[in-house]
């Protein structure tokens, strides 16, 4: 046997190793991602319940409309509230996460209401579509919100980051009840986010290896990958979205926020912050990327909020 016959044969047994390895575990990784909790979080910060920042909390479970259960937090505002935001965060992330920012919008006088989405942290649910089941569950939570007696709602806003803003995009396409988006490090597509992580992770650039895993990941989800994308979801969008990336981000290139803007109506603006990564612009931004995620709230939630 010649050596070119060893070496495809060798290549052939590779290819079909590495499809057999990806067909198990791809739609494993893409759909059940890792779940961080409580114990996670503990492990990183002493910040794990809004009561840790001195806010005042309501915590709630609502269902979605399968019966998933959704563990939430709702922060009312102390005084006359300017709106009411409600947080969506990344993948794998829990509603922890949102902890500072909570603070933060909560402090200028906002309603925030926080909530792990399915598969992620205290709520239930076995998969993770991206936003193709998530986007209506931002729509159930808004019934829940604008029928509460007791509150003055106002406005309403998102605050979405990665996969949050994903979702968020894709909610208010359906919910004209969302009046203003802020969407960070979102990516355009599902399977363009796809393609570039595994570039990046499995270091292979076979496309038939990601519809294997996308056409899988389908079946076992019953959803569809191509619904799950923002950039052609805020074509129909005439609302104000600020989108904010990174410069550095490796995770979801800033190229998929361009993209995005392109494609939106104005009002829309775009902030890519030089030397910040996907999950540091809170640090990179410092002062001026709070000042400006408030004013961009208080601009478009303003204070005579039903109208």
């Amino acid at each position: 046997m010649s050596i070119l016959v060893i070496l495809l044969l060798f290549a052939l047994l590779f290819l079909l190793f590495t499809s057999l390895v990806i067909f198990v575990i791809g739609p494993v990784m893409l759909l059940q991602p890792y779940r961080r909790t409580g114990a996670y979080y503990r492990k990183h910060t002493s910040t794990l319940h809004p009561a840790d920042l001195h806010l005042p909390c309501e915590e709630l479970t609502l269902k979605t409309a399968e019966g998933i259960p959704l563990s939430c937090w709702f922060i009312p505002s102390s005084g006359l509230p300017r709106g009411t935001i409600i947080y969506l965060h990344g993948v794998g992330e829990s509603k922890i996460a949102a902890l500072p920012m909570a603070k933060l919008l909560h402090d200028h006088s906002f309603h925030v209401f926080l909530y792990d989405a399915r598969r992620h942290g205290d709520s239930g649910g076995a998969f993770c579509t991206y936003g193709f089941y998530e986007k209506h569950d931002t729509g159930m939570i808004i019934t829940w919100l604008c029928g509460r007696a007791d509150i003055d709602v106002g406005r309403i806003g998102l605050f979405g980051s990665s996969m949050g803003a994903a979702v968020a995009l894709q909610a208010a396409a359906l919910d004209d009840r969302i009046r203003a988006v802020v969407a960070e490090s979102g990516f355009a597509s599902l399977r363009s986010v796809y393609d570039e992580y595994q570039r990046r992770m499995i270091k292979l650039p076979w496309h038939y290896l990601r519809n294997i895993v996308i056409k899988r990941s389908e079946l076992m989800a019953h959803f569809k990958a191509n619904a799950v994308s923002p950039g052609d979801a805020v074509r129909s969008l005439h609302i104000p979205l600020f989108l904010v990336h990174g410069r550095a981000d490796m995770t979801v290139p800033p190229s998929c926020s361009e993209q995005i803007y392109a494609n939106a109506n104005p009002p829309k603006e775009l902030w890519l912050i030089p030397g910040a990564r996907h999950d540091n612009m809170w640090d990179v931004g410092g002062e001026e990327y709070r000042r400006r995620i408030v004013s961009f709230f208080e601009e478009h939630l303003p204070h005579n909020g039903n109208q």
